[in-house]
C-alpha cells in the first residue's frame, strides 16, 4: 500500500510518524516516547516533524530538494531543523 494512502487510513496520526524519530529513536509508524521510554507522547517531537518535512518537501526559503538539509548562508541549520516555510509546504502537500 502506498505510504500516502496508509496515512489517511491511520486517522488522527501525524504524518511525521512515517519517519523514525531522531530524538527518542521511535521507529517508523510508532509514537514518540519520553527519553526513558516509559510514556508515549501525544504528539511527535519537533525533531521528528523536521525530519518528515525534510524528506517530503522542497524548501521555498533556501531552494533545496527533499532529502537535503535546509541551510542559512551555506551552513546547515542547528540540530537538523527546517525553515518554517518547508514545514508549511510539507503540510500543504498532504491536501
Amino acid at each position: 500500500m502506498p505510504d500516502d494512502l496508509r496515512h489517511f487510513i491511520r486517522a488522527k496520526h501525524h504524518p511525521a510518524r512515517a519517519v523514525a524519530c531522531p530524538h527518542c529513536d521511535a521507529h517508523e509508524h510508532q509514537p514518540c516516547t519520553t527519553p526513558a521510554g516509559r510514556r508515549r507522547m501525544p504528539a511527535p517531537h519537533p525533531q521528528r516533524i523536521s525530519a518528515w518535512a525534510r524528506t517530503s518537501a522542497c524548501c521555498p526559503a533556501c531552494q533545496v530538494e527533499p532529502g537535503i538539509e535546509c541551510h542559512l548562508d551555506g551552513w546547515p541549520l542547528h540540530d537538523g531543523a527546517v525553515h518554517p516555510q518547508r514545514q508549511t509546504e510539507a503540510e500543504r502537500s498532504l491536501t
